[in-house]
């Protein structure tokens, strides 16, 4: 039994290392081979294959593919596109000219259109293979999972540090332009990464495909259409509208936090700070914060129920905006950076988990699977992918790329203008919700949290 939950732990590890590799520094790469004023669109993409290829994926694992074979050739397709952006990026270099952007942007989309559904894939393969060997996915998922969020940090902290300078490979702190978190390299770090997993997920024990006889199922369900009828009640209907709003704050940090950071290093009296050096590894203090809130979940849930539970969250994301705006390198405004990565976890651990919870407590048990979906698809779906582009329209009328390759505001209070936009309107989002989402805690209802 613990040989197999190492197992599990080294896939979700690998599941995503693969994500962090590239996922918060990309948008340091793209500013710098003139892909800046495209960032929001790269995270917006991410949104966009979230709408639909999550679920034909699930639907092939359910009907003809192993979910743990099918994770794997994902993976296999991630890799190879990721992979064929690294040599993009090599080739483009050696000519002293720019990628182009067209094909660079397509191929990046069919890597993430073969990697988001694999998230949902990691779960599935889990959960089946720890039934079939008779053990609690409630008690035993969770430690697994966390190694997931370390293999991200692990993976952030690499390229953040790695270091390819004349020709030596090499690990370092200090400033350098040559760092992965900076360059093509993160591609290739996250697509050699996907090949690794592809081979490793063979290695895996079945999941066997279940072959349900005599049931007829309609086109609608079979796509989990079933799940909109949800909209027909108000309770849910507002949970789910107020879903896809928070869902705008998702990728914002995601996409323009490292950039941010690293445009200090324009500043004479920053350019030699910690964090303006090594913005990668200082945001990793989210993903850190995220793996610790797990834990706090569960007596939140039972000691204040879900609204408000919901509702901690976010106001947390105004003070994760709030303070980058507020925030610099230097000491101490460096500590309001470390205080918007911890909020984080508050932010994203505690929407998610009692988001999820909600849908699984108030659905009819014949479509949860189908309302979970629907949840994701509002949430990591249109909300992450409308909030990206109107945050990057936002980012791009108060900052600019320099010449250096540094995204810089217009003025020097522009990038606190454009953080304090995003929390003025995570406030409003979070007092509406507070007004107008009617929902009443029962203190001594047994409340399961699933992950």
């Amino acid at each position: 039994m613990k040989n197999l939950k190492l197992r599990l732990i080294v896939m979700n590890f690998l599941e995503f290392a693969v994500w962090g590799a590239y996922l918060t520094c990309m948008g340091n790469y793209l500013g710098r081979v003139g892909m800046g004023s495209e960032i929001s669109w790269f995270y917006a993409i991410q949104g966009i294959v979230s709408i639909f290829m999550p679920t034909i994926m699930g639907i092939v694992a359910d009907k003809w593919i192993q979910p743990q074979r099918l994770l794997g050739i994902c993976h296999l397709l991630a890799g190879a596109a990721m992979i064929s952006l690294y040599f993009m990026g090599v080739n483009a270099e050696a000519a002293g000219v720019f990628p182009n952007k067209a094909a660079f942007i397509t191929i990046y989309t069919l890597s993430v259109a073969f990697y988001m559904p694999t998230l949902a894939l990691s779960n599935t393969a889990a959960f089946t293979i720890l039934k079939d060997h008779g053990m609690d996915t409630v008690k035993d998922f969770p430690p697994i999972r966390v190694f997931g969020t370390v293999g991200f940090i692990a993976t952030m902290w690499f390229v953040n540090c790695a270091t390819i300078e004349n020709g030596s490979f090499f690990f370092t702190l200090a400033d350098s332009s040559f760092k992965f978190q900076y360059t093509y390299m993160q591609f290739l770090v996250s697509g050699l990464l996907s090949m690794l997993l592809f081979c490793y997920c063979f290695t895996l024990p079945q999941c066997k495909l279940v072959k349900k006889e005599g049931e007829k199922q309609s086109l609608a369900q079979m796509f989990g259409l079933d799940a909109f009828s949800l909209f027909k009640s108000k309770k849910m209907a507002l949970f789910l509208v107020f879903s896809a709003m928070l869902g705008m704050s998702l990728q914002v940090t995601n996409g323009f936090a490292t950039p941010f950071i690293t445009s200090f290093k324009g500043d004479p009296a920053m350019a030699d700070t910690f964090g303006a050096n090594n913005a990668t590894m200082l945001v990793s203090l989210s993903q850190i914060a995220e793996a610790l809130c797990i834990l706090l979940i569960p007596f939140f849930l039972k000691r204040y129920g879900i609204k408000v539970v919901m509702l901690i969250a976010m106001f947390a994301w105004v003070f994760r905006f709030g303070f980058f705006g507020l925030g610099n390198p230097a000491f101490p405004g460096v500590l309001l950076f470390i205080g918007s990565c911890l909020v984080y976890g508050v932010a994203f651990d505690f929407f998610n988990v009692s988001g999820g919870l909600f849908v699984d407590k108030e659905c009819d048990p014949k479509i949860k699977a189908s309302a979970q979906g629907l949840f994701m698809l509002m949430t990591n779906g249109l909300g992450a992918t409308i909030g990206t582009l109107a945050a990057g329209k936002i980012i791009d009328h108060f900052c600019h790329w320099n010449e250096a390759g540094y995204l810089v505001g217009n003025t020097p209070e522009s990038w606190s203008y454009a953080w304090f936009i995003f929390a003025t309107f995570a406030l409003v989002v979070a007092v509406s919700f507070m007004f107008l989402f009617k929902y009443k805690h029962v203190p001594d209802q047994q409340l399961e949290v699933k992950h």
